[in-house]
């Protein structure tokens, strides 16, 4: 481990000023009192009632929902709503965990802020933040399992944005995986003692819950307790880690599967290219060891029989180790090569595919690389061979095919040599033709033109940066169809 690592895992960390300080309060049982029948009122009163907590409020008039809200009898156990057709008083707040109002005025507010406080009870008035002692953030319920989002009031809608994506982050299995974690800790930890092994009984569990869309099936609680059984009795030295090949995509993060994530907040080390973001990486457990192997054509890489006995050493060691490949790990990544190598050590390997830069570039450009009247077909293409020249083994006539778009990957030094290849083959000059550097990246950019002008889009382009090279009939069919959109009807008749 190198030295900024070791004092990375090795040193308290360093808290950042809190606006707020959150806490996760325990109400089940509890009194609270909410003053006002508004649907702002009904809303906090089941955010409090699904706590188990018993809610008063007090109000003479209540609005519809707030109405239903107290007709119906709340979910939790513990939990009632009761209404007082009247005005709160004092004498109310006596003896309340908590006091909710939603006040119309500032006057209003303060005199309900003042009388809570008069007892010692915490107080909320609903959108008054200069009464406050404290706020509700935006939620994200898998209870056990609770996430809370705040933004110290500055920014509700940003609050909201970001609790749509842990939504879409934690599976909603993940409810019944944390209840089912809750029933076996116990007996977990009656079996292993805390370290390595109890660790790892419980990664594996989180893996599992993480992972599946379904809630646990009947009897899964017996299998895992014999799985911690067999932990205890197993040598230390019998755990083995395993390899995970994910595609990073083009660059930008937005672009990763959530299986991606997941697998980037799992991992103790990250083996990644040199072409991944940075961004990217940032989406990683902080924890996690990263490591450059990047293989880049013309510059110092590391070797590929280098990077297998690395993979291999990791996961004998029983780290989980993330593979992390820029696009899609399957297309032009050997990851043929490494699979086979670790199936021959015995290694489990799995894959999250990812996003290849012929699909962002086309999303990016808005086209379509198959369209009906112009390619029915796709064809990714390495640019250039291991020894520098052009792809040994390729079918250039087949390539050359105006029925079909083709796209090189890692073309740019070959690209004179491919437009004389596709036209020698028969391919029209004046074939339309799209470059793109950096697909997707803020450094993006792009060059359209004709094949037998593409010396001089890479030219424009440079080819210092990934670049991809795309031919076919299909890149103009958008413009086309803006521009001459009776023609394009004709065709398609």
């Amino acid at each position: 481990m190198d030295v900024l690592q070791q004092q990375r895992n090795d040193s308290p960390a360093r808290m950042e000023p809190l606006s707020k300080l959150p806490v996760f309060w325990a109400l089940e049982g509890k009194r609270v009192v909410i003053a006002g029948g508004t649907d702002a009122a009904a809303w906090k009163a089941e955010l409090l009632a699904a706590c188990g907590a018993h809610v008063e409020i007090f109000a003479e008039d209540l609005s519809e929902s707030c109405a239903a809200l107290v007709a119906r009898k709340p979910e939790h156990p513990s939990a009632d709503i009761r209404h007082h057709p009247r005005e709160w008083r004092a004498a109310d707040l006596e003896h309340a965990a908590l006091a909710i109002g939603d006040c119309e005025n500032s006057d209003e507010a303060k005199r309900f802020f003042n009388a809570a406080r008069a007892v010692g009870v915490s107080v909320n008035v609903i959108d008054k933040p200069d009464y406050c002692q404290f706020q509700f953030g935006s939620i994200v319920n898998r209870s056990p399992v609770v996430v809370a989002i705040s933004t110290d009031g500055a920014a509700p809608i940003l609050a909201q944005a970001i609790r749509r994506r842990i939504e879409t982050l934690l599976p909603q299995a993940l409810k019944g995986w944390a209840g089912l974690a809750q029933a076996l800790r116990d007996k977990v930890n009656e079996r292993l003692a805390p370290g390595p092994l109890r660790r790892a009984f419980w990664e594996t569990f989180v893996d599992r819950a993480l992972s599946s869309s379904d809630t646990p099936e009947e009897g899964v609680g017996g299998l895992l307790i014999e799985e911690a059984e067999r932990l205890r009795g197993a040598p230390a030295h019998t755990s083995q880690g395993r390899v995970t090949l994910v595609g990073a995509g083009p660059g930008d993060a937005e672009l990763l599967t959530l299986k991606a994530v997941r697998a980037l907040q799992a991992a103790d080390v990250i083996l990644f290219d040199d072409l991944v973001s940075t961004e990217v990486l940032e989406l990683a457990r902080r924890e996690a060891k990263r490591m450059l192997v990047g293989k880049r054509g013309g510059r110092t890489s590391c070797r590929q029989e280098d990077i297998n006995d690395m993979m291999v050493k990791l996961a004998k060691a029983g780290k989980r180790v993330v593979r992390l490949k820029s696009g899609d790990p399957m297309i032009f990544g050997r990851a043929g090569e490494e699979i086979a190598h670790l199936d021959r050590k015995g290694i489990p390997v799995d894959v999250v595919p990812g996003i290849t830069a012929a699909s962002a570039m086309a999303s990016r450009l808005g086209i379509s690389l198959t369209h009906r009247d112009h390619a029915q077909s796709v064809r990714f293409i390495t640019g250039h061979s291991r020894h520098g020249g052009l792809p040994e083994d390729v079918n250039w006539a087949s390539a050359a095919d105006p029925r079909t778009t083709t796209v090189f990957y890692m073309g740019g030094r070959m690209a004179a040599l491919i437009a004389e290849q596709l036209i020698a083959e028969g391919l029209t000059p004046s074939t339309p033709v799209i470059v793109m550097s950096d697909v997707t990246r803020a450094t993006q950019r792009d060059w359209r033109g004709s094949l037998d002008e593409l010396h001089e889009g890479i030219a424009i382009i440079g080819y210092d940066q990934p670049v991809l090279i795309a031919v076919g009939s299909a890149l103009a069919a958008r413009e086309m169809a803006a521009t001459h959109p009776a023609e394009l009807e004709r065709v398609a008749g």
